[in-house]
């Protein structure tokens, strides 16, 4: 047994917890329903104690406090996803407790528990029950119990393990979304995931691996639907403070006003927010008048959803590489000339409209594959230009392009492009004589006598504007409102070209599934129904839409 740890013994226990989450990170995504079906709870919590793990192998904390310090600080700068910032809270509680001392006991052990989970709670605006809060609560409580009868950290550590995962079982009939998908909450297992590997480093153990045979509870992600998310932007930000000691209650009271699973952390320099709104450029705007934005993450939980349960991977930044990549943002680049412009898109062949129109570069993006802020920004830095004009070209994008006005080196104009028509309307309508606001003003009228017609096909039954639609059925929408289904993709060509008869200009983006004869056959359609019409039809090689159809 282990009566007491140093910060040694510590930092190994963290590097032990992080190894065990990260080979456990998929199973725990695999439960992840609440509060949204987005898959990525193990992936958070993995990448953000994985901070800690960085810097602890840095060396230097020989007490229990400042390894305990290090920890939580890596964290807290650290946290992905409403998991990791909570996660990130229970050990900026255990360092408070911790401060100061060199080794700990199983005593002051659970006290630093306890304290953790204080933290946890009084973050969180509305606790729920059957989560990792209840878990962690429940798991320190007896901890506390476990050091009154033997003061030993492995017995204390151990204990808390094993009443967590008592309680742990019961979260399924605590939490009606977990009861409804059948599963534990996938916060609580991945907490108790990382004790277990911080118990298993001060048993002397080797690092944990993952069992391939092993066959866990997985939830059933098709029993939700993407339209059940209220709140469909997961934000998350860092903002340095404007003085230690600002509070922050008025901003609580905002974001818990626009949003829901709102998670505050902080300490003396900066704080973090975890919260899920609509309205993400209004919750960063009012953090700010309580210091300086530092970093930001804006991810559409919606499609996120929609891609877990369609069995695909979710689109997320939470991809470590990614990040990285992100993050190592290259030096701005001088402005050569007056304007420059940004296109968002998905397909080489919408990419190569977009160049042959004129802009200086193409973010890759689109509908399930929404690009953050942070590379929108990476992308403006690289434009030439003193104003960089940027075309999100998705509804779902526009927020996100925003949110770089005001931190790029250079004057940023967001066209509010809903559709990838609209785009290529703006473009055609540059007038680079034009000063700034006149020519957002003429790129955004241009927009307003574009339709834009989209055909896709429905994953699976689900209700659309009151229509129900069958799984196989294939889509059509007109200006965001669906137009029309049916089992036969050229029935709705046919209806799209007759709605466009009297248009002068019709142009079709063939998709990445759509065959050279199936192009010519919906040219020759549209030909027939819209005489009058200056008609295209190009290779558009987008994703998910087999046609993108331009009405003018």
């Amino acid at each position: 047994m282990t009566l007491s740890i140093n910060g040694t013994q510590f930092g190994q226990m963290v590097l032990h917890g992080a190894a065990a989450i990260t080979l456990q990170k998929q199973q725990i995504n695999d439960l992840n329903v609440f509060p949204v079906p987005d898959g990525d709870t193990g992936t958070n919590m993995s990448l953000t104690i994985g901070t800690a793990a960085a810097e602890l192998r840095k060396g230097g904390a020989s007490s229990v406090g400042q390894a305990a310090s290090i920890t939580a600080g890596a964290l807290l700068r650290g946290a992905r996803g409403n998991s990791g910032v909570i996660l990130s809270l229970l050990f900026r509680g255990l360092s408070k407790t911790l401060k100061g001392h060199d080794e700990a006991d199983g005593a002051l052990l659970a006290a630093a528990m306890q304290e953790g989970v204080a933290a946890a709670y009084g973050a969180v605006m509305k606790p729920a029950e059957g989560t990792v809060l209840t878990v962690s609560r429940l798991a320190s409580k007896r901890a506390v119990e476990a050091a009154a009868e033997n003061n030993d950290v492995e017995f204390v550590l151990s204990e808390a393990v094993r009443v967590g995962y008592e309680v742990l079982a019961q979260t399924t009939d605590m939490n009606p979304v977990l009861k409804k998908a059948g599963v534990v909450d996938a916060g609580g297992r991945g907490y108790l995931v990382i004790l277990e590997g911080m118990l298993s480093a001060l048993r002397g153990e080797p690092m944990p691996e993952l069992d391939e045979a092993a066959k866990p509870a997985k939830a059933d992600f098709n029993a939700f639907s993407a339209e059940e998310i209220t709140f469909a932007f997961d934000t998350v930000f860092i903002v340095r403070k404007s003085s230690p000691g600002v509070d922050l209650t008025p901003l609580r009271a905002y974001l818990d006003s626009i949003g829901d699973s709102l998670v505050i952390g902080e300490d003396d320099e900066a704080f973090k927010v975890h919260v899920h709104t609509n309205i993400p450029g209004d919750a960063l705007s009012e953090a700010q008048k309580f210091g300086t934005l530092e970093l930001a993450k804006i991810e559409n939980m919606r499609t996120q959803a929609e891609d877990v349960a369609a069995g695909k991977k979710a689109q997320s930044v939470d991809d470590l590489d990614q990040v990285e990549e992100e993050l190592e943002r290259p030096a701005p680049s001088a402005p050569e000339k007056r304007y420059g412009f940004l296109a968002v898109c998905a397909g080489e062949g919408l990419s190569t409209v977009f160049q042959d129109l004129g802009v200086d570069g193409v973010i890759s993006g689109g509908q399930t594959m929404n690009p953050s802020t942070e590379s929108i920004l990476k992308e403006i830095e690289k434009v030439p230009a003193e104003t960089v004009f940027v075309l999100p070209n998705n509804k779902n994008i526009i927020m996100a392009a925003q949110q770089c006005v005001g931190l790029a080196s250079r004057e940023v104009v967001v066209v509010p492009t809903e559709t990838i028509p609209q785009g290529v309307t703006a473009m055609m309508s540059v007038d680079p004589g034009l000063e700034p606001d006149a020519l957002l003003e003429t790129m955004s009228g241009a927009i307003q006598n574009v339709s834009t017609a989209l055909i896709t096909y429905a994953a699976r039954n689900s209700d659309f504007d009151g229509f129900e639609i069958s799984e196989g059925d294939y889509l059509a929408l007109l200006d965001g409102k669906l137009f029309g289904t049916d089992r036969d993709i050229t029935v709705l060509l046919e209806k799209l070209a007759e709605k466009a008869a009297e248009a002068e200009f019709v142009t079709l983006f063939c998709g990445e599934d759509v065959t050279e004869e199936q192009a010519r056959a919906a040219q020759e359609l549209f030909a027939g129904h819209c005489p009058g019409a200056e008609l295209s039809v190009l290779p558009g090689g987008q994703p998910v839409y087999y046609y993108i159809i331009s009405i003018e």
